[in-house]
């Protein structure tokens, strides 16, 4: 006779099975890209643990980029992806450095892909993941040929979009999980939620805030325990003072921080009175802003007047332990959920 936990394990396994088979992993499990903590020790460690670990690039240059990448293959052999952003004035030559190490899988993320962008990408034979912020967005890169989505709701850390993960995921997943796979993330931190979007119809999900603590995160020691204290409603979005200024929010812990990029702001709108600065500059020197404050948290440790970006399921992570016993408890709630429930 089946045990009742091999049942719940046999169904999650099935639940995963497309997104497993995208991505080339034993769980459909991407790491988010957290500029700072994402880089190759964490990213080594998530696909060691069965996931699929992605280097977060942000602002890395080209030559950057490929050390990281070389230094991710020197600690696993297992499938991983990078994370590039689309307005980043050197993307086709971080796209070039990706084609040369034969990077299976590339991210997208910042907004709809430049000209040319998902071509160049797709030429490499790597598969292509952009996110969703819109079930119309979501239609159009399926048109443009991406080959998987991500679907992330403003609970999520760092920047974010306006609308919740729970209600995008219902309005994307009915419609296209059937065309290409659609990954769930924002908010998630345990396994029950796991298994609630799989059976929506997700492929898998991706977790960036529950990986933070992880032994092999090089955060510093300050920021995972600032992440241990936390509540979910310590993390909480900035606010935009000027309307000329395009601001995406970001969510972070409530820290002195976030009242310096208040400041920021209006230093920099001020500027742009006096016509000192250029609006191009301008919105340059807010994202340059974030660069350096979340520096500050995840390396300097400066928890107070850095950026401690973190998701709406902080409040999930209770200590600090080994990304595969994180992925071993989640997959372990999610099976246990799945038993209780009608195939």
């Amino acid at each position: 006779m089946t045990s009742t936990s091999t049942v719940g394990e046999e169904r999650l396994a099935r639940r995963m099975a497309r997104g497993c088979e995208f991505l080339g992993t034993d769980v459909a499990i991407m790491g988010g890209a957290m500029s700072w903590v994402s880089e190759r020790n964490l990213v080594a460690a998530i696909s060691n643990a069965g996931g699929f670990g992605v280097i977060a690039c942000g602002a890395m240059t080209p030559e950057l980029l490929d050390a990281e990448i070389a230094g991710t293959k020197e600690r696993t052999t297992k499938p991983f992806g990078v994370n590039l952003i689309t307005m980043h004035p050197q993307l086709f030559e971080l796209i070039e450095v990706c084609r040369r190490h034969d990077v299976g899988h590339v991210v997208l993320a910042g907004g709809l892909p430049p000209k040319g962008a998902i071509e160049a990408i797709k030429n490499t034979g790597a598969k292509l993941i952009c996110f969703a912020p819109a079930l119309v967005m979501a239609k159009k890169l399926i048109r443009s040929g991406v080959d998987a989505l991500v679907v992330e709701g403003n609970e999520a850390g760092g920047h974010i979009g306006p609308v919740s993960t729970s209600v995008l995921a219902q309005e994307i997943l009915p419609e296209v999980a059937g065309d290409i796979p659609v990954f769930v993330a924002g908010g998630i931190g345990r396994g029950e939620a796991i298994a609630g979007y799989l059976e929506m119809g997700a492929a898998g999900v991706q977790l960036g805030t529950r990986f933070v603590c992880a032994t092999e995160s090089i955060a510093h020691e300050n920021f995972k325990k600032a992440f241990i204290r936390a509540s979910a409603r310590d993390a909480v979005t900035s606010v935009q003072i000027d309307p000329r200024l395009p601001v995406i929010p970001v969510r972070a812990l409530k820290n002195a921080g976030g009242e310096l990029f208040t400041k920021k702001q209006r230093e920099v709108a001020q500027a742009l009175d006096e016509g000192a600065v250029e609006m191009a500059e301008a919105q340059l020197q807010i994202e340059h802003y974030w660069a350096g404050a979340l520096r500050r948290a995840v390396i300097d440790g400066d928890v107070e007047h850095g950026s401690v970006m973190a998701g709406q399921s902080v409040g999930m992570v209770k200590a600090e332990e080994p990304v595969a016993d994180i992925i071993a408890a989640l997959m372990a709630e999610a099976a246990s959920a799945l038993e209780k429930r009608q195939d």
